[in-house]
């Protein structure tokens, strides 16, 4: 069988995947990705939208698409678009509890399975001037809900209930879960 296709850029799916044993290879297609809606929908949604870009081109072969949103208070919080942003969401995570939503859509043999992870996330406070010196490090700005959990943010996660691939950005036992379910 032909490599698997990533339909993602992200640098942190690419390790998950990888740390898989997955045989892939990335491709990605511009798609307009929605925003507002129940962040299940709209992750499940995403996924789906870059997986079949994607599969236009390359019908014949197995796609793998992803996309992850933190919601609080029933807003989706997707990547920041400044420090401000950033801030702004690091603000209303301190302190509380929240939850990471990846969708993950595999098309393979003209049939898409589309699921939805979700983990909860504890935060402790954390004071403006550690909001600052985050933000200062360059780290959140790439990342949904301005913190990557594996890296500088990790200190301020408090406990998860879930999956810890998922808040990364692709959550492995699911992935797993759903290749053995198209090749069976």
């Amino acid at each position: 069988m032909e490599k698997m296709i990533l339909a993602s850029a992200s640098p942190r799916r690419k390790e998950l995947l990888t740390s898989m044993g997955v045989p892939f290879e990335i491709i990605t297609a511009d798609t307009e990705e929605a925003a507002l809606g129940d962040p299940r929908a709209v992750v499940m949604q995403n996924a789906r939208l870059k997986a079949a870009a994607v599969h236009q081109n390359h019908p014949s072969r197995m796609i793998l698409g992803a996309d992850t949103v933190v919601s609080i208070d029933g807003q989706v919080l997707g990547k920041p678009r400044d420090e401000e942003d950033a801030f702004r969401m690091l603000r209303s995570l301190s302190g509380r509890q929240h939850k990471v939503y990846t969708g993950v859509c595999l098309i393979f043999n003209g049939k898409a399975d589309v699921r939805c992870d979700e983990t909860d996330v504890y935060f402790a406070p954390l004071s403006d001037d550690e909001i600052h010196r985050y933000i200062a490090t360059g780290e959140p700005m790439d990342k949904a809900g301005a913190y990557a959990i594996q890296g500088i943010a990790g200190m301020y996660v408090e406990k998860i209930n879930g999956s810890f691939s998922n808040v990364i950005g692709l959550p492995t036992a699911l992935v797993r879960a759903m290749l053995q379910a198209a090749q069976a």
